[in-house]
This record gives structure tokens, C-alpha cells and sequence, in this order.
């Protein structure tokens, strides 16, 4: 029938016909970049999230905003006084150096775009990722030769395969070498964590559901292990 309702395009950078994209300096984790319309400076964003992705989104609601009457410069101005949304990069805690992280991230994508965005913002610091395979296409295996790519950009990877994961979780990862590793109980995956965590790394866990409550079974055993 056509399209009948405006269309802006956008991306994550000048390319081809999308004609809004976030710019900012080369390495930033995007938590300030500047609103560019094509090869013009509109305005100049500075907000709590961090990620190329969230910068994408933040252009996006920018400017379904202005279709609804809301100036860009309001709407920079919102974005400022957004503190984020729980799950999304949320820092869970920080323990003799070592920050845990718990994010949503749940296919590759979205857990490449998450490894990116918290490397952005920690250099060369330690990364461990952590994922629970948990979405249905995640329990089906459907993504599991895109999951060694997604998962590159970290120093240390763990995966807890539970028991509704029927495939090969060690071998689709294999190609990151010794760096993966795969558990089948959370409390050992706790446990792990907290052994091989040092003070300065950061620990990213990536699931679409509570994950078992690793996030505060680790906390608890580096705080014991701070007390030892």
C-alpha cells in the first residue's frame, strides 16, 4: 500500500542515505558525542549511557521526538538528565577494584555491542564476559557459529551451559581457545569468577533473565575472600 508516515534514516556513522548518526571522538564510549545531519553539527549530547548502540537508540527517540514537536535541543537536554535503565551496562557492585557489570545482552549482536561499549570505556583494562545462553534461539543453538565474534572482544569468556542447552556450547566456542570456558553450575561459576577476578578487571555478565543470581553470589565471595 506505501508508506504513508515521515522517514528519517540514521546510523552509527555518515553512510549512504542515513542522514543522522552520532559522532564522537575516536576510542569514546559515547557517553558525549555530537547529533550530525549528514556533515552538519546540530548539537552536542552528553548523557549516563555508554555504547555506539545506546548512542544509536538516543538518536533514534531524538528524533521520533521532533516528529512530535519536541526541538532537538530539548531533547539533548532530556538525554542529559537520563539516568539509564537497569540492566544495560548497570554496575552491580565494586569489589577490591573488580566492578561487576549486569546487562541484557542476549544474542550476538547485542553482546558484541555491549563487549564494544564497555571496552570503550574501560581501554586496556581486563574484561571477563559471562553469558547464560537463556533466550529460545539461544537454547536452540540458533546463533552458535556468530557467538566466537560476539564474544572476541573480551580478554576472558565463561559460559554456564544449563540444562535445557543441548548443543555443543565448548565447541561452538572453541575458536577463542583457552580463553573460554564453559560451567554447568552457577555456584562453580561463582566460585571461578571470584578466583580468577584481580582487582582492576572488570566482570560482565550477560543474560536475558536473573542468571541464578551470579551477579551477587560473586560479589558475595569476593567480599569474603576481601575478609580472608
Amino acid at each position: 500500500m506505501g508508506c504513508w508516515t515521515p522517514i528519517e534514516r540514521f546510523s552509527t556513522d555518515l553512510r549512504g542515505d542515513a542522514a543522522w548518526y552520532p559522532l564522537a571522538a575516536p576510542g569514546s564510549d559515547y557517553t558525549s558525542f555530537a547529533l550530525m545531519e549528514g556533515n552538519r553539527h546540530v548539537c552536542d549530547v552528553e548523557w549516563a549511557m555508554l555504547g555506539r548502540h545506546n548512542a544509536q537508540n538516543a538518536v533514534a527517540a531524538m528524533l521520533a521526538a521532533r516528529h512530535a514537536g519536541v526541538s532537538i535541543d530539548d531533547a539533548a537536554a532530556a538525554l542529559r538528565a537520563f539516568k539509564g535503565v537497569r540492566r544495560r551496562l548497570e554496575t552491580r557492585g565494586v569489589v577490591n577494584g573488580i566492578t561487576v557489570y549486569d546487562d541484557f545482552a542476549h544474542h550476538p549482536t547485542a553482546i558484541e555491542n555491549s563487549i564494544d561499549g564497555l571496552r570503550r570505556r574501560i581501554g586496556a583494562a581486563k574484561l571477563i564476559a559471562v553469558l547464560e545462553p537463556r533466550s529460545n534461539t539461544m537454547k536452540l543453538g540458533t546463533h552458535r557459529k556468530a557467538l566466537p565474534k560476539s564474544l572476541a572482544g573480551a580478554d576472558d569468556v565463561w559460559l554456564y551451559q544449563g540444562p535445557s542447552v543441548q548443543w555443543d556450547v565448548a565447541g561452538a566456542v572453541a575458536p577463542l581457545g583457552e580463553h573460554a570456558r564453559v560451567v554447568t553450575d552457577i555456584e562453580e561459576l561463582a566460585a571461578h569468577l571470584a578466583r580468577a577476578a584481580q582487582p582492576g578487571d572488570h566482570v560482565l555478565i550477560m543474560s536475558n533473565g536473573g542468571f541464578g543470581g551470579v551477579h551477587e553470589k560473586l560479589l558475595a565471595r569476593l567480599r569474603e575472600q576481601l575478609l580472608s
